[in-house]
């Protein structure tokens, strides 16, 4: 029985290529993080994660911000890595996904009791983290695969 997904037509992935950019993009989130904190609580006075009385950096709750934020984007890689050697419109259903869990993370802090100001800041900073993972690694989807032509008995990549 024939497959109508044959591995012939199922895109190449370059599996180096698309953790480098994951690993880009986990820096990129992490500083996305940092660099949303110190707005909120350097230039607007925002205590965004922690009293404001700790200061623009925020002691260790900023660099657990920035960690985990890292670690979202290496998930959101893996997740990535997975719909593109398994789904049918991989980057479709990868941008949905994130979309998704960026509203959650936009909508959770702004259901929480703490003060407005620290809540929209905390909202904003999540929702530009989202943004940041989606946006550079649906770009770095578009370098990590080729597709497969076939001719004769040989498999070559498309340039």
């Amino acid at each position: 029985m024939d497959n109508d997904f044959e591995e012939k037509d199922r895109p190449a992935v370059n599996g180096a290529r698309l953790w480098a950019g994951g690993a880009a993009t986990a820096v990129t989130a992490a500083l996305t993080a940092i660099v949303g904190i110190l707005i909120a609580r350097g230039l607007v006075k925002v205590a965004v994660l922690a009293p404001s009385r700790e200061g623009a950096w925020g002691g260790a709750s900023s660099l657990t911000y920035a960690l985990a934020s890292a670690a979202i984007a290496l998930a959101a890689t893996a997740l990535l890595h997975l719909l593109l050697l398994t789904a049918p419109k991989p980057r479709t259903f990868f941008g949905w996904i994130m979309v998704l869990f960026t509203a959650i993370a936009v909508v959770i802090p702004l259901s929480l009791g703490a003060a407005l100001d620290a809540r929209l800041a905390t909202a904003i900073i999540n929702l530009a983290i989202g943004l940041a993972i989606t946006i550079t690694l649906s770009g770095v989807a578009g370098s990590a695969v080729r597709s497969r032509r076939t001719t004769g008995s040989f498999e070559h990549e498309s340039p």
